[in-house]
């Protein structure tokens, strides 16, 4: 087995998208709720959350190397291109998805029995393409689930606050997601798929991703206002809310050659930050 291909395959680097997010979840239960602090949760809860991240991926790859065959941007990718087999692409998944619901066993209960609905999440998205455009809001849901995710491995039961925190990550990631699906309008209108450029056109999916983020922001806000945070706390939030509407600029008016930088660069930037003020915050 290629280690790099299949790096490559799950492009794991963009694990800091949602992973800065599940680590401000669990540092949020300590820091706010004064739930005491275990190393081993937080490795259990990073362990989950590259499982998830692996499983979910690999089955979106996998589920869609017939269209990413047909697709010039995303021939190249290792099933369609033959660098990985499918049916070892669904030994991955199986391998991960087995790893993840096994890792929740050594959290806590509630999380070992709720592990099988988060998976449905994030494997079902890679079929929602085929009959809803709303598939950029479900991806968003599979992402938002790790900030609250990792705050019930520690605390063991719900609160309002991880909650925010959830539906800023889940309108964030949908609204990136709908900038970056700005690239495959055409395609996605040729072969009958279902997203929101190629329902609603390049100039309104910019506003209903514009729209998204700033919903973002506001429960972003709402986090300091419910919590009473302080300084570190607010200075991450001003960070992530800037590059969350720089990435706007950059794209505006549909400049397609930029939106690589927009997603990727810009997004796992203010994650990063924003996770990192955020947990000195909370340790403080």
């Amino acid at each position: 087995m290629n280690i790099r291909s299949y790096l490559s395959f799950i492009k794991f680097s963009h694990t800091l998208f949602a992973m800065p997010f599940a680590i401000v979840g669990f540092f949020m239960a300590t820091g706010v709720f004064d739930y005491n602090f275990n190393p081993y949760v937080l490795l259990y809860v990073l362990l989950c959350m590259i499982f998830a991240r692996n499983a979910a991926m690999a089955f979106n790859r996998w589920a869609d190397h017939e269209w990413d065959a047909g697709n010039e941007r995303t021939a190249r990718r290792e099933i369609p291109a033959g660098i990985i087999k499918p049916k070892n692409a669904l030994i991955f998944i199986v391998v991960n998805s087995l790893g993840f619901i096994v890792t929740t066993f050594f959290i806590n209960s509630l999380c070992f029995y709720l592990s099988p609905i988060a998976l449905m999440v994030i494997l079902g998205y890679s079929y929602t393409k085929r009959f809803t455009y709303l598939s950029h809001f479900v991806l968003g849901v599979g992402l938002g689930l790790a900030p609250i995710g990792a705050f019930l491995a520690l605390s063991g039961e719900f609160k309002v606050l991880p909650v925010f925190l959830s539906v800023a990550v889940w309108a964030w990631v949908s609204g990136f997601d709908i900038l970056y699906s700005i690239q495959d309008i055409s395609f996605d209108k040729d072969h009958k798929l279902f997203s929101v450029p190629a329902k609603f056109g390049i100039v309104r999916s910019l506003w209903i991703s514009r729209s998204m983020h700033i919903l973002s922001a506001l429960f972003i806000i709402g986090i300091a206002i419910y919590a009473n945070t302080g300084v570190y706390y607010l200075m991450g939030a001003f960070v992530f809310i800037s590059l969350l509407f720089y990435q706007h600029t950059v794209v505006r008016n549909g400049k397609l050659d930029r939106i690589n930088f927009a997603f990727f660069n810009l997004n796992g930037i203010a994650s990063v930050i924003f996770a990192l003020f955020a947990v000195i915050e909370f340790l403080n």
